[in-house]
């Protein structure tokens, strides 16, 4: 019986989750290549490309848009207030994430 080869995109997923169990790391994907976490960068993506590249442009060189990347990364983790989380910037969320959990391995 002849099979078709593997598809580019079935092998960067396998690999993709082999890599993730090699690292012990539990995937949040149902079957290979059906990634739940696709809507969330997609949405990222989306966020991004609406506030940097589209408001900002024409862009005339790549390290304009490489400047402009970093400088929204930043405010993004750092300054954006998410209602989502209490009106507070992610950074500041897993700071408090990180010394809660370390708080909770001293007592125990």
């Amino acid at each position: 019986m002849l099979r078709r080869p593997v598809e580019f995109n079935q092998y960067l997923s396998i690999r993709y989750s082999e890599r993730l169990a090699e690292a012990g790391i539990e995937p949040s994907v149902g079957r290979v290549g059906d990634s739940y976490d696709n809507a969330l960068a997609e949405s990222i993506i989306g966020l991004y490309k609406t506030e940097v590249i589209r408001q900002r442009g024409p862009w005339r060189h790549l390290e304009a848009v490489e400047f402009a990347t970093l400088e929204w990364v930043d405010w993004f983790n750092h300054r954006r207030l998410l209602e989502g989380i209490g009106y507070r910037p992610p950074a500041e969320l897993e700071k408090t994430y990180y010394r809660l959990c370390q708080e909770s391995f001293l007592v125990a």
